[in-house]
Formats: C-alpha cells, structure tokens, sequence
C-alpha cells in the first residue's frame, strides 16, 4: 500500500465548505494537519499559498500541490483513495452534478442569510464560538457590529439582496427534496453531495427564521446526519416578518 501524501487543510472554524472537507477527510481516513487561519486576514494568506484570485478557504496543500476550492479537493480525493466512493459508481454524474450544483447555487446563501441575520442581532454572533457560548455582552456586541459590518461589504449583502435570497430558498429546499426522492442524496453511504450541500443546510438551521422552512423536511435530515453538531443561533425574528415566506 502506498504511502499517504501529506495533506495540510487551511480553514475558517465558521466556514461550512471547510466542514465538507474536513467531512470528507475523515470518510475517507485520511490524517491531515488542520491550520486555521485569522477571521479578516485570512484572504491574503490564502491568495499567497493558492495562487492570485483564490483567496476563500478551504485549501488543501497535498504533498505541496494546492487544491483550491471545496468542489476540487472532492475531487483530488477521489483520486487518492477510492473507497468509499464520493462518487458511487452509477451515480456518480448525478452525484457530481448535485454536488456542484450544492457549491454554485446553495453555498453562498450559507453565507449571506447567517451574517445578514446577525446584522439585526449582533450579539447573537458569540453564540457561534462553540459549544455553550452565550450572546455577546454590550462591549462585545459593538466589536459584532463592527465586523458584520464588514462581511456585509466583504460578501456584497444588501438588504435587497436578502429579501431575494429568502424569496428563492424555498424552491431550492424543494429541489434538494427531489434529490433525496431519486436517491442522489441521503443514501446509506454518504457521497460528495451529501457533504457540499449538508454543511450549507446546517449553517441555515442556526438562524431562527429559517427553521420552520428546514425542519420536518427531507433536506433537513441530509443536514443533521453528517452535520449536527454546528454551534451557534440568531433567534427567530431577526428578519422583517414581510421578507420571510411563510411555509415552503
């Protein structure tokens, strides 16, 4: 048996493609060396190590190669180890075409719905340092409000641009229920697609508001399965009661 490369996995704690990754790693049984990187100084170490324009995490580094992205290091490690599969044999189309899909059309609303909620609670965002982390004090709610801010121009979040988020959510919780029905996701074995898009649903399920239109689906088991243990909770109400749909 060949010797595993070394692998080096450069993350963000709060980040759910880096979830995916790491949840990949583990499936596989590969050991890796896990280097978190400092929340807002993170682009400029990632774009020094990637390569210009690639300065969102996850990396990987194998045997010194940079892997960029979460949809290409699935990939690269199909390559390494083959079992168990991310892309099963007679699936595997299917699976890959979910998974993308999970990365450009899902990801970045794991993104824009958790900050933009915490913009109308900021203290919420100590909630999200792990396991018994309580809501900010005033002190620390004025650092949260600072630094929202500038995910807020970081991710280009407009309150427009919230309000047609939330509006679209439903139909693509309805097609990750299709995916589920067909069998591409939430199988015994879990695949690429289960990850890229599961990490995403748990980062949604820490927003209050966006609870009633998860749970009791079957999008929210893909979620909870492989991604339970998320910390963090922005209580429901912190969008205008008029942005969210009632019922998916």
């Amino acid at each position: 048996m060949a010797a595993q490369p070394s692998i080096v996995v450069h993350v963000l704690p709060p980040s759910h493609p880096c979830a995916t990754v790491e949840a990949a790693l583990k499936l596989k049984g590969l050991e890796y060396e896990r280097v978190e990187l400092p929340l807002g100084r993170s682009s400029e170490e990632m774009e020094r190590i990637y390569g210009e324009g690639k300065r969102t995490v996850p990396g990987v580094l194998v045997d010194g190669e940079p892997v960029h992205g979460s949809t290409a290091i699935l990939e690269r490690l199909e390559q390494l180890v083959a079992e168990p599969p991310l892309f099963p044999g007679g699936l595997d189309t299917a699976v890959a075409a979910a998974a993308r899909w999970g990365d450009e059309e899902l990801q970045d609303l794991g993104r824009r719905l958790p900050w933009g909620a915490l913009h109308f609670r900021p203290e919420s965002m100590g909630t999200f340092a792990g396991p018994g982390a309580v809501a900010l004090d005033p002190a620390g709610t004025d650092f949260a409000m600072k630094f929202i801010h500038g995910t807020w121009k970081y991710h280009g979040i407009t309150a427009q641009r919230l309000a047609a988020d939330l509006a679209d959510l439903p139909a693509k919780l309805d097609r990750i229920d299709a995916f589920v029905a067909e069998g591409i996701l939430g199988g015994e074995q879990p695949n690429a697609a289960d990850l890229q898009i599961g990490a995403t649903l748990s980062v949604l399920l820490t927003v209050g508001d966006l609870r009633p239109l998860i749970e009791g689906r079957p999008a929210e088991q893909v979620a909870r399965r492989f991604f339970d243990d998320r910390p963090g909770l922005v209580p429901a109400g912190a969008f205008p009661a008029g942005w969210i749909a009632t019922s998916a």
